[in-house]
């Protein structure tokens, strides 16, 4: 079952039926999808792992069905609906699917081995002239055209940089270190030819956090000093001035600086709609229509409270409550795992890549992207394996209830112990 997963996978992010119209015309994606289905409804140990991120995503399904029928433009929000729903049906896949620490390192294995084949292909159609001109300089795009935009792809790209570490540190074999070596060359190199200056600040971020948790920090501070000089300066002239304009906005074009001031606009536009819409806002696909803007919110807080409202709001807080919750459970409970444990590092990797989500948002409205539902999935399977394996995973110590004097509140912290 886990290999059709990985299929999906590549379908949902390689998108080859985008590329070649041929393929769009054969639907081979839904076809896809209910083989899938077909084969989960007979395929043997399903389970279903109880977490309250289950409810989270649930709550948040309902606000984004209830935001889009109460919506003044439904008509433009369907598809955009349509296709998270299609993102949730494979999260359900996959958390009753993906039950121990094998199939689940091959699952994660399989997403990155999909980003790389995607990449790979972006870059050879670059080099073969396939790109867009745009703020006054060429820059590169993957290869689909649901998120080959350069700042989407750029974005695909450093979201998925933090998971790689997590094989990084579980295993030493040679030829594993050396393709995450060629993963993470490859993910530079395409980040620095969008001409993308978030997903640039998201590498510096992704970066920064992989050089303070080495224990050769000091010696990656002053290979990072020598590298990324050199790296700048191999740059075409046109991304040079690009991306300076992330510290010195005077020296790009006026559309350069004008896209900035944009996601800001965004930000506070979001918040107008929130007070015009206030429960459930103006529903998910809608910002261009509601807004009279020829282009999307371009971020993460605008959009959620724009588009989804206050229920909305209450929802997203709930995902990352869970998710954190969630994080610090496993961390603890792998406090004495071995160094190489590959759940412990996952567990790590999810948490900062939920970070890149939320500090990306300032630049990009990525509330309804994939990677929310599939670090999230991830993230419980891992902590029902930890579960499982008490030799890699000590129990800790249940701590007293907070609410001594409320009973239901107990109960409950006694279940999520």
């Amino acid at each position: 079952m886990h290999w059709l997963l990985i299929g999906y996978m590549f379908l949902f992010i390689h998108r080859p039926f985008e590329f070649w119209p041929m393929l769009g015309e054969m639907h081979i994606e839904r076809v896809y999808i209910i083989l899938v289905i077909l084969c989960w409804l007979v395929a043997p140990g399903k389970r279903w792992i109880p977490n309250p991120l289950h409810a989270a995503y649930l709550f948040f399904a309902t606000c984004i069905a209830g935001a889009w029928l109460m919506s003044p433009w439904a008509d433009r929000g369907q598809i955009v609906v349509e296709n998270w729903f299609k993102i949730l049906v494979f999260y359900f896949l996959l958390v009753t699917s993906v039950s121990n620490r094998r199939t689940l390192r091959l699952v994660v294995a399989g997403f990155l081995c999909v980003m790389f084949i995607y990449m790979l292909h972006s870059l050879k159609e670059y080099v073969g002239g396939r790109h867009t001109y745009r703020m006054g300089i060429v820059r590169m795009l993957g290869i689909d055209s649901s998120l080959g935009d350069p700042n989407s792809f750029g974005a695909s790209i450093v979201f998925a940089l933090p998971v790689v570490m997590a094989f990084w540190h579980s295993d030493r074999r040679k030829w594993l270190r050396a393709g995450v070596l060629s993963y993470i060359g490859l993910s530079i190199l395409c980040i620095l030819l969008t001409g993308s200056r978030s997903s640039l600040l998201g590498l510096v971020v992704w970066g920064s956090w992989v050089v303070f948790r080495s224990k050769y920090r000091y010696s990656a501070i002053l290979a990072v000093t020598f590298l990324a000089p050199m790296a700048f300066f191999a740059l075409p002239d046109s991304l040079q001035t690009r991306f300076e304009t992330i510290v010195n906005p005077d020296v790009g074009p006026e559309n350069a600086r004008t896209s900035g001031e944009g996601r800001l606009e965004g930000f506070f536009k979001g918040f107008e709609l929130l007070a015009a819409y206030p429960l459930t806002g103006v529903g998910p696909g809608a910002w261009r229509p509601a807004t009279g803007s020829s282009l999307e919110s371009h971020n993460l807080y605008g959009q959620l409270a724009g588009e989804l409202g206050f229920l909305g709001i209450i929802a997203f807080s709930f995902i990352l409550w869970c998710f954190y919750r969630t994080w610090k459970d496993i961390r603890q409970r792998t406090r004495t795992a071995p160094q190489d444990d590959f759940v412990k590092h996952l567990n790590n990797a999810l948490m900062m890549g939920l970070f890149l989500l939320l500090f990306e948002g300032n630049f990009g409205h990525n509330l309804l992207r994939h990677n929310w539902l599939w670090y999230g999935g991830f993230l419980l399977i891992a902590r029902y394996v930890v579960l499982r394996e008490p030799s890699t995973a000590p129990q800790r110590a249940v701590r007293p209830a907070v609410y001594q004097w409320h009973p239901r509140v107990q109960a409950w912290q006694v279940r999520w112990q």
